[in-house]
């Protein structure tokens, strides 16, 4: 038998996606090894997390606590004529390793999934639809994940703008990204070369 404590964190690891029993354990037997003050820096790390951390009112990417709005917003090089639309706030960060885009971000908060329960309604589409209008936007790129989820977004964000908006332009990323593979893993390459050759819907 474990002590409880041992089991607690072993537990509580567990709970994270991706990680099995024998990861967890594997974990939490690491931190009771190591120096405490590495348990004690994830912890603190852990505790200020909430309250650190908070979403964007307008684009909903994730930035510090103490910003109004996200920097890659309020930046006055930022093109706010061009939105690229992404599902998750760590998407965003993938597409600017890349360096290639200069315009701002929309995050939908995930991709429509009934089984899941994310409906329409739970994703941040309405804000989208209205910054078409308060940005004078030109141009929105989607960039949802190439599944089909993903697909089913699009082309619900394609119909919807495009009813809308009539004469907004609105692009995909190239099929450039292999199917089945989130934007936050894709490599600099692909997602530079998917940017490039965006093509109309």
């Amino acid at each position: 038998m474990l002590p409880q404590a041992l089991q607690n964190a072993i537990e509580a690891l567990g709970t994270l996606p991706g990680v099995g029993p024998r990861t967890a354990e594997r974990y939490a037997y690491y931190l009771f090894r190591s120096n405490k003050n590495l348990s004690k820096a994830i912890a603190d790390s852990l505790d200020n997390l909430h309250t650190g951390v908070k979403s964007c009112p307008i684009t909903f990417a994730l930035i510090d606590s103490s910003e109004e709005v996200s920097p890659l917003y309020s930046d006055s090089s930022r093109d706010k004529s061009v939105v690229l639309v992404v599902e998750e706030p760590l998407d965003i960060y993938a597409i600017e390793q890349t360096g290639g885009f200069h315009g701002t971000y929309h995050v939908l908060g995930g991709a429509i999934s009934p089984i899941d329960g994310i409906t329409p309604d739970t994703l941040h589409i309405k804000e989208l639809v209205k910054r078409v209008e308060s940005d004078k936007v030109s141009e929105v790129i989607i960039a949802t994940n190439p599944s089909v989820e993903g697909e089913s977004t699009a082309l619900l964000l394609q119909k919807t703008l495009s009813e809308k908006y009539p004469d907004l332009k609105i692009t995909r990323l190239a099929r450039g990204l292999p199917l089945g593979v989130d934007l936050s893993y894709a490599d600099q390459i692909t997602l530079s070369a998917a940017l490039e050759n965006r093509t109309d819907l």
